[in-house]
């Protein structure tokens, strides 16, 4: 999620566990713990435009890497002039912010190598959007009291309150995941691939929900209000585009062939190409707009150029068009 969610998170966990003389200490450490596993998008490279999203919620977010995150994070805070609390009170609130990092990211859809180094898995829950005002802003408001008052009952409270919201969304994702279902059986496909569906930015009523069917990927938005019944808005269908084929006439050692094999696994087979870009493959698990096939990042295919890397573009301007479109779908109104 946003940093601020990251590290408001680790305060509470690291809150959680601390005395009330240490509260503003643990909120302190346990915020820094919260936000070090995100570090790791300095991990980039101007020629492997690919590295990043390789790495990001990579080994840093494992359940693995725990321990060890908690010791660089409790480290920094021990090696300043006056740490206040012995090393292992430290080592404790650090840690315990630290766990999580990679927890509350799997929660989300953008995937997180969460068994890192078992498995290269990317773990993506879709229960809760990368950004969400009501989440944040209620653990900042109970956060800010466990530290303004050295309450515990504070912080509990927000962990009550983080093990609630997140209930609410798997709830909403059940509920979207059985209305494309439904949606995809109006349409005769009865013996769909897979189907999936992510929370737009911001909130847990509209979903984007993609599902497969004889090799096209079918993108519809569904919303599912607390008092109204679901409504679907149907979007466009796009050919599957895989790996298999991408790879056919390449060379495997070559530059493109790793980068495709990488964006395969970072978009989860989710490939399609651009319906406006020449060669652009796209990962089709994300829109500004959640019924739209337009993307927020993908790669340019240059196969003349085998041995270069290829270039990753994003796309993240909505105009104001878009804009009104996506209001109107959270608010239920006819397009």
């Amino acid at each position: 999620m946003d940093p601020i969610s990251q590290g408001v998170l680790g305060a509470v966990a690291a809150c959680c566990s601390a005395r009330k003389e240490n509260m503003r200490l643990a909120a302190l450490v346990g915020w820094a713990g919260g936000m070090l596993a995100d570090a790791d998008i300095f991990i980039r490279s101007s020629e492997d435009p690919l590295l990043n999203i390789e790495y990001h919620r990579h080994f840093s977010h494992s359940l693995a890497f725990i321990p060890i995150g908690g010791l660089v994070c409790a480290l920094f805070f021990w090696a300043l002039p006056r740490p206040r609390a012995p090393f292992k009170t430290l080592y404790l609130f650090a840690t315990a912010g630290y766990a999580t990092a990679g927890l509350l990211d799997a929660c989300t859809s953008y995937g997180t190598q969460l068994y890192w180094p078992f498995s290269s898995e990317r773990v993506s829950w879709s229960i809760i959007s990368i950004v969400d005002p009501l989440f944040t802003g209620g653990l900042l408001v109970l956060t800010f009291l466990a530290w303004k008052k050295r309450a515990r009952r504070f912080a509990l409270g927000a962990a009550l309150f983080v093990a609630s919201y997140l209930s609410l969304g798997a709830w909403q994702n059940h509920r979207a995941l059985a209305e494309v279902e439904e949606l995809a059986a109006s349409r005769g496909h009865q013996n769909i691939q897979r189907a999936s569906v992510k929370p737009s930015i911001g909130n847990l009523v509209l979903w984007r929900g993609i599902y497969e069917h004889e090799g096209r990927f079918f993108v519809d938005a569904v919303r599912v209000g607390w008092f109204s019944p679901p409504r679907a808005y149907p979007g466009p269908n796009l050919e599957v585009v895989t790996l298999d084929q991408l790879s056919n006439d390449l060379d495997p050692d070559s530059a493109l062939a790793d980068d495709l094999q990488r964006f395969a696994h970072f978009s989860e087979d989710y490939l399609a190409w651009s319906p406006n870009q020449p060669n652009l493959l796209i990962d089709l698990r994300y829109s500004a707009i959640p019924n739209s096939s337009d993307p927020l990042w993908g790669i340019e295919i240059d196969r003349s150029t085998p041995d270069r890397h290829a270039p990753f573009r994003t796309f993240r301007e909505v105009d104001d068009e878009a804009q009104e479109t996506l209001l109107n779908m959270l608010m239920g109104k006819d397009l």
